[in-house]
């Protein structure tokens, strides 16, 4: 059974910078895509950024390109989102994701599995 474990969220000041975590188990995921997803209180769930785990390849939304990287460790089976530069617009429940055609997605009804997702919170 797949299940996917976020860590690393929490409260910090605009500018700083966080690291999540979403340790992967219950299957080999190299052919897998691994999103990460935000929702905010009264908005949708939104695309944030996602790594196709085979080659590496990543895509980013707008609204995070140049300040979050995703990358994954396939040693350990865990895919982070380094998180730079926050905003409190950034402020949002955080969700991990997977895919397991490999395909890119940016649509949240697009992937198989989630995590229970971790909370980050800037303030001004």
């Amino acid at each position: 059974q797949v299940q996917l474990v976020e860590s690393g969220g929490g409260l910090v000041q605009a500018g700083g910078s966080l690291r999540l975590s979403c340790a992967a188990s219950g299957r080999t995921f190299s052919s897998y895509a691994m999103g990460w997803f935000r929702q905010a209180p009264g908005k949708e769930r939104e695309f944030v950024a996602v790594i196709r785990w085979r080659n590496g390849y990543t895509y980013y939304a707008d609204s995070v390109k140049g300040r979050f990287t995703i990358s994954r460790d396939s040693a350990k089976s865990t895919v982070y989102l380094q998180m730079n530069s926050l905003s409190p617009e950034d402020t949002a429940v955080y969700y991990c994701a997977a895919r397991q055609d490999g395909s890119i997605k940016f649509d949240a009804s697009g992937y198989d599995y989630w995590g229970q997702g971790t909370q980050v919170t800037v303030s001004s």
